[in-house]
């Protein structure tokens, strides 16, 4: 009887389930809404949703542990813990699950070595190293207010902060106000998008900012990034600079790690995508660096080590996980 694990991603738009033999092969894949334990609207109904699509068919006693990657887990691990174990029981799995980092499984997606680096930047950015499988140091991921530097909501900030600086003087014209459209936030920025003559002034950006931050949150921001890698790569000078500085700031946290034997694992949009910011940021690291691939599949990996512990790093199991994340 083969026997099977499972990995599940929960981030905060989306969860993704993976069940797995122990050779490394998948058995079943399904998805569900987002499962951020802290932010989402329904993360257990996310989780069962996912869980369940990627059991279709199987037989659930063949299945010997899982590892649930849950973002917002490190805020709330007991809610986390709690919540992995009841839609576990609710699937009618046997033993219960471990809840494990999300940024973890972004390292075990990517790679089957088990020390290194990861550095994400989405809508926050955060970096950690890692040792045995074990996030041994974190790096920021303090969230909008206090960090998150480099990530897309902070290069949103800083593209409103341009726009702000072009209207009142402080700063130098950019394509962010007055370019193409695929790089100008203006229309977003303005009280009455689309209103013929609708005037563009700081204290009307301010107030279309501050309601949009209430209505959808720091990641609201984040919607500029895309705008500010356009205008940059038209050569727009502010954007280049927030670009540049985006990834002085990511370099630089990665960096306060210290060096770890292992590869660096780039995770995140704003990093796995082909962008000038990834590049800028390959590029100051000075090293290889991998991209991540699958979340689920790298929780599915950390299931496949946790099953075997005695022989975490014997070349079977070692091949499984490539296999898995390949």
């Amino acid at each position: 009887m083969t026997t099977l694990v499972i990995g599940v991603d929960g981030g905060g738009t989306g969860t993704r389930c993976v069940v797995a033999t122990r050779t490394g092969h998948v058995a079943g894949r399904g998805s569900g809404a987002g499962a951020n334990v802290l932010s989402a609207a329904d993360p257990a109904g996310s989780l069962h949703s996912a869980l369940e699509g990627a059991l279709s068919g199987q037989d659930r006693d063949r299945v010997a542990g899982g590892v649930f990657a849950l973002a917002g887990a490190g805020s709330a691990p007991e809610r986390a813990e709690a919540l992995a174990a009841e839609v576990w029981r609710a699937c009618g799995l046997p033993g219960r699950p471990v809840v494990a980092p999300d940024i973890l499984a972004a390292f075990a997606g990517a790679t089957e070595e088990p020390s290194g680096r990861v550095l994400i930047a989405g809508t926050g950015a955060v970096a950690a190293r890692i040792s045995g499988r074990t996030v041994v140091a974190r790096a920021d991921g303090y969230g909008w207010i206090l960090g998150d530097e480099g990530s897309g909501v902070w290069i949103g900030r800083r593209a409103v902060q341009a726009v702000l600086g072009a209207l009142d003087g402080r700063g130098t014209p950019t394509a962010l106000l007055d370019g193409p459209p695929e790089c100008a936030i203006r229309d977003a920025l303005v009280e009455a998008p689309g209103e013929p003559g609708a005037r563009l002034t700081p204290e009307a950006v301010v107030r279309v900012v501050q309601a949009g931050v209430d209505e959808g949150g720091p990641a609201w921001l984040g919607r500029f990034a895309p705008a500010v890698e356009a205008a940059a790569r038209l050569g727009d000078e502010p954007s280049l600079a927030i670009l540049r500085e985006a990834a002085r700031r990511l370099v630089a946290t990665a960096g306060s790690l210290g060096e770890e034997a292992g590869p660096t694992v780039l995770a995140g949009s704003l990093l796995t995508e082909p962008t000038l910011l990834a590049d800028l940021v390959r590029s100051g690291l000075g090293g290889p660096a991998v991209p991540a691939r699958d979340g689920a599949a790298g929780a599915a990996a950390l299931a496949l080590h946790r099953a075997a512990p005695e022989a975490s790093e014997a070349p079977d199991v070692l091949a499984a996980h490539r296999r898995l994340i390949a």
